[in-house]
């Protein structure tokens, strides 16, 4: 484990810094807001980190008490990693950073990477409320947990029960949403979201 490198300031963002400030350690956390992940499983949503590099962040961040290691009980048995409260708590951090990254967006680049949960974060800041959501992309489908107090905010996949709302929309319109150049409520009443579902959530956004 690499010994802790740090700024050396008494203020509170550069501590904050020296725990989260490496290359990939927030994305990591990105990853792991979706709840218990494997190794294998984050090395490949996280297209670009070494393995070398994935393995140190994911022992420093074990160490600082940001995430934790486990193993499942058989059939699984494998280790999984996930947040500890600590580490939820950057959920508000990242998506700060994404609102204020928004206007580096731009169009999609050949080189750049997707994945269909990506956009989970730029949905949960467009939509209010609590309840289960289930997105639907060309790229893939994936969940969201509005309101979530604690564990997982978003999933790959469908909603693992009956979601209190269905969206499903163009990837367009979801780079829109993204890029903060379209409202979600902008985006259901022209038509580019489509909404069903019988919960609040649902009937809030077809009543907007």
């Amino acid at each position: 484990m690499s010994p802790r490198r740090s700024y050396d300031q008494y203020c509170s963002a550069a501590r904050a810094l020296d725990l989260v400030g490496d290359r990939w350690t927030l994305l990591i956390v990105r990853e792991l807001l979706a709840g218990p992940r494997r190794y294998t499983d984050l090395h490949a949503d996280l297209p670009g980190v070494s393995t070398d590099v994935l393995a140190s962040r994911l022992k420093d961040m074990e160490r600082d008490g940001i995430s934790t290691r486990r193993r499942l009980p058989p059939p699984g048995a494998a280790y999984v990693y996930e947040l500890t409260s600590r580490g939820r708590e950057l959920l508000p951090v990242l998506q700060a950073l994404g609102a204020w990254g928004q206007a580096e967006l731009g169009e999609l680049r050949p080189t750049d990477a997707v994945r269909a949960h990506w956009f989970a974060l730029p949905l949960l800041r467009s939509l209010e409320g609590a309840g289960l959501v289930e997105v639907r992309l060309q790229e893939g489908n994936f969940h969201l947990h509005l309101g979530a107090d604690d564990g997982p905010v978003y999933g790959d996949g469908p909603a693992p029960g009956e979601p209190d709302v269905r969206l499903v929309l163009d990837h367009g319109t979801c780079e829109a949403v993204a890029r903060g150049e379209l409202s979600v409520t902008d985006a259901v009443r022209d038509g580019r979201i489509q909404v069903t579902g019988d919960g609040t959530l649902a009937k809030a956004l077809l009543d907007f």
